[in-house]
């Protein structure tokens, strides 16, 4: 059984995104999930298509986000990513890859906040892990199923060399994520415990 602290189960508080802070996080968002739609059409191998490397950041502006500004904020960042980058895919890409895109992209966003959400008081880099290896399952399944199911190409293993490539940019994302949050921390951004070591 674990204890429970006051400063455990209090209500955090997070800051108010500027207009500035909100429209470069949206930017950012529709900007990955457009790149990763024009990527994804382009195969490395029989394992791998570009859009696996591009993808994973859209994770990492969603954490970022809900660090920060909390989920609420997160997920209108990933709403208004998701139409945007929809809207444009549908000029730039096949619409079955735009259709599949966006139900995989709003599906594992919103999956994303709530799982990082849940985790996000504990140790620094398990909600952003956890959450992002949770969300690129999801992604992945969605995306793969309506994109190509049915379709020639070695789609099946696209979808697992994605997955794997998207896993370990998730990893690796936690740098980033690291030092960011660390800057916040310098400039009192939320009011929520420090992370953990």
């Amino acid at each position: 059984m674990t204890k429970t602290t006051a400063a455990s189960t209090a209500p955090l508080r997070f800051s108010h995104p500027g207009a500035g802070a909100f429209a470069l996080a949206t930017f950012a968002m529709a900007l990955v999930v457009l790149a990763s739609n024009i990527l994804v059409q382009f195969s490395i191998n029989d394992w791998l298509t570009w859009g696996a490397f591009t993808y994973p950041v859209a994770y990492l502006v969603s954490d970022l986000v809900n660090r920060r500004f909390g989920p609420g904020t997160a997920r209108r960042v990933a709403w208004v990513g998701f139409a945007v980058a929809v809207a444009v895919s549908l000029l730039l890409a096949p619409a079955r890859i735009a259709l599949a895109s966006g139900s995989a992209f709003i599906a594992s966003q919103l999956l994303d906040i709530r799982v990082f959400d849940r985790l996000r008081r504990g140790l620094w880099w398990r909600a952003p892990l956890v959450a992002t290896v949770i969300a690129a399952l999801l992604d992945s399944v969605v995306f793969w199923g309506i994109a190509f199911a049915g379709t020639e190409g070695p789609w099946l293993t696209w979808a697992l060399g994605d997955l794997a490539v998207k896993l370990g940019v998730g990893v690796l994302m936690l740098l980033p994520f690291r030092l960011l949050i660390g800057r916040q921390a310098l400039r009192g951004a939320a009011v929520e415990p420090a992370p953990s070591r």
